[in-house]
């Protein structure tokens, strides 16, 4: 039997993976890799480890899940050592845990190595805190996309009434529906709001407003964007530093 790393690749930015990470690319035979996985990554892949793409993109060309948890079950089957490479953390919506669970079912021998997410990452190199003691003690990363036979309107309530900072991966395309689900349910209109577009990437982009203005101001960006909700939205203005890093990285160049 081979064994298999389920790797989180962190957010973007290819010096944000973690040296347990970059070890595991390494010693693969066989890399099994996302769509938002930064493709410098692999040049840490021996010449001869075969290269899979298993991303799933937005207009529905993807592997389908269970072909993924197969490939994997198969390579470690022949004495392979295979990394699973996935944008993030692989426990954070990554699915991470579903793989997990076939190998454990498979008697595979296994190991999950952290990343670090965008939920985190992305409002960092925005210049937003995901908590503060002067704004924020409670911080909820949540999906825009609701579990099928979950109630949208009970899922929108708790949270406007609950963590402080609402950190919302995959909600680009609700983002109308959200702030309105959000100040319905008891957020005030005027919460402050950011959209931060490839965060940690040399083309990050972000739009800032709140509750009321957002849905305006962040119009033109796409997945894959990290939706920030709450007061420590604010302390942008004052801690922003990756748009001047960049623009005098550029300026060197």
């Amino acid at each position: 039997m081979g064994k298999v790393y389920i790797v989180g690749a962190g957010p973007g930015d290819p010096d944000l993976i973690t040296v347990k990470g970059v070890k595991a690319i390494e010693q693969a035979n066989v890399i099994l890799y996302d769509r938002l996985v930064n493709k410098a990554l692999l040049q840490y892949a021996k010449p001869n480890t075969r290269l899979i793409y298993c991303g799933k993109d937005p207009s529905g060309l993807s592997i389908p899940q269970v072909e993924i948890n197969a490939l994997m079950v198969s390579f470690a089957r022949k004495g392979l050592t295979v990394t699973r490479l996935k944008g993030g953390d692989p426990f954070l919506f990554g699915r991470g845990g579903e793989e997990a669970e076939v190998l454990a079912e498979h008697h595979i021998a296994f190991e999950i190595v952290p990343g670090i997410t965008s939920g985190i990452a992305a409002p960092a190199y925005a210049g937003i805190p995901v908590t503060h003691r002067d704004y924020s003690s409670s911080v909820a990363f949540v999906t825009g996309v609701n579990k099928e036979k979950t109630l949208k309107e009970d899922y929108w309530k708790h949270l406007a009434l609950g963590p402080e900072t609402l950190c919302i991966y995959m909600g680009v395309s609700r983002l109308p529906e959200i702030c309105r689900l959000l100040v319905q349910h008891g957020r005030p209109k005027d919460t402050p709001a950011a959209l931060v577009y490839q965060g940690t990437s040399g083309v990050q982009q972000t739009a800032v407003g709140t509750l009321e203005t957002i849905v305006d101001g962040a119009k033109d960006f796409k997945n894959p964007s990290m939706i920030v909700i709450g007061e420590v939205v604010q302390l942008r203005e004052k801690i922003s530093w990756f748009e001047s890093v960049s623009a005098q990285a550029a300026a060197h160049q």
